[in-house]
């Protein structure tokens, strides 16, 4: 058995404690090292990894929630998405997110990319799924998840994200990947 020699950037991490352990995050510090002997701690957060849809119908419009997020203390625009549950897919958590959060059920899905949303900090995959079209199932919208269900113009996305109306990191990403395919005649 062969080990990766360590590369000359590499980060040396000495040991991690655990600050807190809830339902939903582990917060732990770390006690890590740069590769010149500087040694500090480093806040490490530990979530589920999630899992976000872009779904477009046949006239070019988005799904979407509009939702209060109070960290931010804001309304905005998001896809619908979620946390995977334990042993869950991200492609099965996608399906379960779209339509409890939306009441649409989306035809089908593709893999459009993975993000961390803050690779220094949280360790959390986040994959995106590409859904062309969906079917309106009749579920109830649940008033926790979104205060509307709407279809938005792709062609509106790049300015309601210069507004600030979309910031969330999932929904920018899936959204600018989906207007790069666009432009590149992929889509």
């Amino acid at each position: 058995m062969s080990t990766q020699p360590k590369r000359a950037s590499e980060w040396t991490i000495h040991g991690e404690r655990v600050v807190d352990d809830s339902r939903r995050s582990i917060l732990s510090v770390a006690d890590v090292e740069l590769p010149d002997g500087v040694r500090f701690e480093q806040y490490v957060l530990r979530v589920p990894n999630a899992a976000m849809v872009v779904i477009l119908d046949d006239d070019d419009r988005v799904l979407m929630l509009w939702r209060h997020r109070f960290i931010a203390n804001r309304w905005v625009w998001e896809l619908p998405g979620g946390y995977l549950d334990p042993a869950e897919s991200a492609i099965d958590c996608a399906m379960r997110e779209v339509e409890e959060e939306t009441g649409w059920r989306p035809r089908s899905l593709e893999k459009l990319i993975d993000f961390q949303p803050m690779i220094g900090t949280i360790d959390q995959l986040n994959t995106i799924y590409l859904a062309r079209g969906a079917d309106y199932t009749g579920g109830p919208l649940d008033e926790n998840e979104a205060e509307k269900v709407a279809w938005i113009r792709l062609a509106d996305i790049q300015d309601l994200i210069a507004s600030g109306s979309i910031i969330g990191a999932g929904s920018v990403s899936g959204l600018l990947a989906t207007l790069l395919l666009q432009a590149s005649g992929k889509l």
